[in-house]
């Protein structure tokens, strides 16, 4: 080798690895703490961001483990507890693991190993059927169950659930439109009025897990059927707009917060932030790719900025060291540990939505 070649791989060899992108780093703690084959929640959030194809620790696809190991049969019905008698969360939400499999593509036809027999996906959508309630399915722990609903069936579709009462489908999600308006009603009079920010007081949306944003991907992905767009008219436009003020609000608050927080609670905060911006860029980019949607330029700026601000929260949550340092966190505080897993795998779904779509 010539004296230049040698300096050139010295220089090489010296320079330090590139860091990898907020993506990979939240990839990474997806695949590796959502692959508990114990935690059925936690394997649900592995399939939304990795696709019907993960797998378990224990190599065993993630999806099989969740119905043969957690699906319960009390005489005709099939049922998956809301938590483990150790506490694991199972289905916290109803309807979440269902609603897992159909957005992963798995046909109603599909077939797993279950305690008793095999089952199909069919079958356990039926059951979801029979146990339909309007009045929980339009509850904040709702939009699982709607969002499965809109999935497994057509526009114009009608179910008897148990009780005997028909239910058309369509009804049900211009009713979920409307709960969404009613909700962030706080939030389209704030824009309205130029207010930079609508204070976070687990009002509205707010009372709803992980802000609503699941409530919206629900009603928004509806929304695909041109039928149900043309009837909603500019109602929907309306609250992706107000999605948009959202960001700058929330985001206000949260530099607030890690501000004037003590350090022991700065950790909370930049989860919440992860949370967030996770949330809000998976739901824009299901919103996307499931109608067509094309953002303006402004609201394309919005979704860079929440890219750039999910990049800094996630590079100060993986300097805390809580990334690293999980089954300490599992034992201090286990919320905190399976927001540190549910988030991650939400936030790098988002990122993936955007990865091609806006120049990075």
């Amino acid at each position: 080798m010539t004296s230049v070649t040698l300096a050139l791989l010295a220089l090489l060899s010296a320079a330090p690895a590139a860091r990898p992108s907020a993506e990979e780093v939240l990839r990474t703690q997806c695949r590796t703490w959502a692959a508990d084959p114990k935690n059925p929640w936690a394997l649900a959030h592995g399939i939304a961001a990795e696709g019907r194809a993960f797998k378990a620790r224990d190599g065993r696809r993630a999806a099989d483990v969740i119905v043969s190991d957690f699906l319960r049969r009390e005489g005709p019905d099939l049922r998956f507890d809301t938590f483990a008698a150790d506490g694991t969360p199972v289905e916290p939400h109803p309807n979440l693991l269902v609603k897992t499999l159909l957005l992963a593509g798995f046909p109603t036809s599909q077939s797993f190993r279950a305690q008793g027999g095999p089952v199909t996906l069919g079958a356990l959508v039926e059951d979801l059927k029979r146990d339909f309630r309007r009045d929980a399915a339009l509850s904040p722990h709702g939009a699982w169950t709607l969002d499965a609903l809109s999935h497994a069936l057509p526009p114009g579709a009608t179910f008897t659930h148990g009780a005997g009462e028909t239910v058309r489908l369509d009804a049900v999600m211009d009713e979920a439109l409307a709960l969404l308006e009613r909700e962030q009603a706080e939030l389209l009079a704030g824009m309205k009025a130029g207010l930079p920010q609508v204070p976070k007081r687990k009002q509205g949306i707010y009372a709803h897990p992980c802000g609503g944003l699941h409530l919206f991907q629900a009603v928004a992905s509806h929304a695909r059927h041109p039928a149900v767009r043309k009837a909603w008219g500019s109602r929907l436009d309306t609250q992706v707009d107000v999605l948009v003020y959202r960001l700058g609000s929330e985001s206000r608050q949260y530099d607030a917060a890690l501000t004037s927080a003590p350090p022991a609670y700065r950790l909370p905060v930049l989860v919440q932030m992860v949370k967030f911006y996770g949330h809000f860029l998976e739901t824009l980019g299901r919103y996307r790719e499931e109608t067509g949607w094309k953002p303006t330029p402004e609201q394309t700026r919005a979704v860079e900025q929440a890219r750039a601000l999910l990049d800094g929260a996630v590079r100060r949550l993986d300097a805390s060291g809580a990334f690293r340092d999980m089954e300490s966190v599992k034992t201090a505080q286990y919320q905190l540990y399976l927001d540190l897993i549910g988030d991650a795998c939400h936030a790098a779904h988002g990122l993936s939505y955007w990865r091609n779509h806006l120049g990075g």
